[in-house]
């Protein structure tokens, strides 16, 4: 089977995880890894067996490179991905796919421009067993038609979390709670619900007021154009890192997702569906182990040619929810999208 030659930009907590998955893949070999920190990249490249780069635009110039991993800061991801797609690099950025709806349509451009290559955005929840599962009643209709929906995410994030340069500011951050950890749930609950009429939602500062310019929690409803709704809660203020909750009712039963179980309700009786993938991330398992699966999904899709699915307009639905919140908590108004 070819392999593809694959880059990884920025060595920060999230590499390890895209790392041991390329190591995995016979699809790809890892020729480089770019940090600013040259201690950090150089120990990841001896430890990898793969060159250091302090410069992604240098490491952009090697033909032997076809994938590049983006696994900086936020504020990064839009330049460093329009430099990549630019070089005819193929991008899978991390969530989300940028800090603002601005930078975001740069990818856009971009990737609209640049045929030949394609881009990803990591949404590994929807490669769960249970998500592809909740995914499924939905689409089937086996139990007839979705109602409403929650999310719920309860996490915790202490001050030193925010030590970070890029995290907990609006420029490089984006946001806090919604643009970081619970944009996974909310990108769930999107794609469950179908495409979205309206949103009202509002965010506060809780637990890190004075640590951090940005929200620590957020609370938000949507409306679905198929007629379901939604209430959506996420904060980093609790003092746990609770399983996220999903639930999904329908006419039929009731699907409710804790953690990694899926359980299913209906007539009266309980039935797990879905139950925990085993892992071996060790504290960060509440990141989930679909990572891996994603990885290999986009491999996948470029060797053969395939449009990926999970590209930038399909990563921009989840990152518009985020800032039309912020922008609703703002302006107190509900934002209503016209299709």
């Amino acid at each position: 089977m070819k392999r593809l030659g694959t880059a990884l930009i920025g060595c920060g907590a999230i590499a390890g995880v895209h790392l041991q998955a390329i190591a995995k893949l016979g699809m790809a070999e890892l020729k480089a890894v770019v940090d600013t920190n040259e201690t950090v990249g150089r120990r990841i490249a001896q430890q990898y067996g793969c060159d250091y780069y302090a410069d992604y635009r240098e490491m952009l110039k090697r033909s032997d490179i076809d994938v590049i991993h983006v696994c900086t800061g936020h504020y990064l991801h839009a330049p460093m991905t329009v430099d990549a797609l630019a070089a005819g690099k193929h991008v899978l950025t991390e969530k989300p796919m940028a800090e603002n709806k601005a930078s975001a349509y740069t990818m856009l451009e971009a990737a609209a421009k640049h045929t030949s290559v394609q881009l990803g955005v990591i949404f590994q929840n929807r490669y769960n067993p249970a998500s592809i599962r909740m995914k499924q009643a939905v689409d089937s209709g086996e139990l007839g038609k979705l109602l409403c929906l929650k999310g719920i995410v309860t996490w915790y994030r202490s001050p030193q979390y925010y030590e970070s340069e890029w995290k907990g500011r609006w420029a490089t951050e984006g946001g806090g709670v919604l643009i970081n950890q619970a944009i996974h749930t909310l990108d769930l609950l999107q794609w469950f619900g179908g495409e979205v009429e309206s949103i009202k939602g509002s965010v506060s500062t809780d637990a890190l007021e004075g640590v951090i310019e940005v929200e620590d929690s957020a609370h938000a409803h949507l409306v679905f154009a198929g007629g379901a709704t939604a209430v959506f809660y996420a904060t980093n203020a609790y003092g746990s890192n609770s399983p996220v909750e999903v639930e999904l009712v329908f006419e039929q039963g009731r699907l409710h997702l804790l953690g990694d179980t899926l359980y299913l309700h209906r007539n009266g009786t309980s039935a797990v569906l879905s139950e925990p993938v085993p892992n071996d991330l060790g504290e960060k398992s509440y990141w989930g182990v679909s990572h891996a699966c994603q990885i290999r999904d986009f491999y996948e899709h470029v060797l053969a040619g395939r449009p990926y699915p999970l590209n930038g307009p399909e990563g921009y639905k989840a990152l518009r929810l985020v800032t039309d919140i912020y922008e609703s908590s703002r302006s107190g108004q509900r934002i209503r999208y016209h299709h």
